[in-house]
Formats: C-alpha cells, structure tokens, sequence
C-alpha cells in the first residue's frame, strides 16, 4: 500500500471521526470530550508518522529509527486512538443506514460479542502485545520484513494492532467493560516490562549485530550497527520502563487516594 493511500485513508477516518464527534456534542455535549478528540488526531498523525511520512524510510537505515517506529505504533498512536472512544465516534460518523447495521445486527451479533469477548480479555491481549513484540525481532521475521515492502506492511499492521489489543483492558474504551479490579491494571503493565526488558537488555549487551540487514546498508551516521544496536535496544528498554510503568503508577496512587477508599468502602 503506497504512503499516498494510506494517507488518503486516514484523512477518511479522521474526517469520519469529526463527523461523528460533532453529531454526539450536538446530543449529549458531555459524552464526548475535546481531549479525546485531540488524543485520536494525535494518535492517527502518530500512525502517519510512521508508516506514510517521508520518515518511515529511515528504518531500512538504522536499527534504532526502526525500534522507535515499533514503539510509537504500540505505545503511543495506539494508546491515543482508543483515548479518543473510537468505537461510539466512528459508528456515529458513519452514514446512518449503515451505522445502524453495524451497531445493530453485526455487533449485537452473538459470534461476533463472543469473539469480541476473547480478543479483549487481558489475558488475551497480553499475550497477543508480547508475542508481537517479540516474534517480530527473531532475526527471521525481521528480515523477512526487511526484504519484503508487503511483509513489511504487514509488520506495521501487527504492532498497530497488538498495540490496540494490548492497551484495551487498560483504556477500556466503549463498549467494553471492567473485568477486572484496578489493581489489576499495575500488575499486567509491570509484567510486560519483563520480556520488553530481557530482548533490549539481549540487543544491547550481545556484543554482536544480530540483524545482517544493517551491515550492508548505507548508513546515515557515523555510527557503527553494533552501536545502533546497542542504542535501540536502550530506546526500548527506557521507553518501555517509563510508558508502561507511569500508568501504573497513576493507577496506584488514584486507587490508594482517600476519596476511592472511602467510595469503595461504601459500596462494600
């Protein structure tokens, strides 16, 4: 898919989107807050950033170019677009007949709840944001990637998605619901730090290239692709400590805050 269509594509979204944010203001002005329309127009530019921009090609260069494409595509467009509740703005922004059979007969649609069921189950979506990030930096998967534009695309959908399914549980935007405690939330973001840690920490302290790609390219800086290595893995390894573990940190400071345990206290 050439950087034009996929540009195209998400200026139909975004239009989408305004479309049915402005049709919910109009209904019911607080359903559907200003911030969240910035968070999904920051959350779509960040997609563009790294899969249209000229900046996308930077990846074929350096190693750590392409972990950061990685690590906005999880952690920051992804997280951003469900901020925005794009299920209940994007249905409202659709022409009504067909939004009608969208949210009527195919989301009400018993095979389709249970497999929305499945796919946004924490458990589930852990594994499905782990595995993505670890399978694709086998050195198998990620050359194959690298020497194929489709594999390569397809990548760019894997981590999007992963991501998506990955901060559901923790945005849990409509329609979904909580299933689990608050402190669920810390834990399942700690826990994912773990592997996260143990491939940067690998990429870093190796000692050797473990991607042949980045010894043939032509390379933008005067720096080696050990050190290229060595600082994407850093990148992940800062990035992923502070991304993951700050929500969980706001979340244990606002469950542990007197307001919640004296609201918890009276529903007990």
């Amino acid at each position: 898919m050439s950087s034009l269509l996929v540009t195209l594509a998400l200026i139909v979204m975004e239009f989408v989107y305004l479309r049915g944010w402005y049709r919910l203001r109009n209904a019911i002005p607080d359903l559907v807050s200003g911030w969240r329309l910035s968070a999904f127009s920051c959350g779509l530019l960040a997609l563009w950033a790294v899969v249209a921009s000229p900046l996308a090609a930077m990846d074929h260069r350096l190693l750590t170019a392409h972990m950061a494409q990685h690590l906005i595509l999880m952690t920051v467009s992804a997280p951003l677009t469900l901020l925005g509740a794009p299920v209940i703005v994007l249905l409202n922004g659709l022409a009504k007949p067909f939004g009608r059979l969208v949210s009527g007969p195919l989301l009400g649609c018993p095979p389709v709840q249970t497999f929305g069921r499945l796919v946004t189950h924490p458990l589930f979506c852990w594994f499905a944001g782990v595995a993505t990030v670890i399978a694709w930096h086998t050195p198998g998967l990620f050359e194959l990637g690298m020497g194929s534009a489709r594999w390569h695309e397809v990548e760019y959908a894997c981590f999007f998605a992963a991501g998506i399914m990955f901060w559901w549980p923790v945005v849990q935007p409509w329609p979904s619901l909580a299933t689990w405690s608050t402190w669920g939330v810390p834990l399942y973001l700690f826990l994912a730090t773990l592997p996260c840690d143990a491939l940067s920490g690998f990429l870093a302290f190796c000692g050797r290239v473990v991607y042949p790609h980045y010894l043939s390219v032509h390379r933008l800086f005067d720096i080696s692709p050990l050190g290229d290595q060595e600082c994407a893995g850093a990148l992940m390894w800062v990035w992923v400590t502070f991304v993951y573990l700050a929500p969980a940190v706001a979340v244990t400071i606002q469950t542990l805050s007197p307001q919640r345990r004296a609201l918890n206290a009276k529903v007990a």
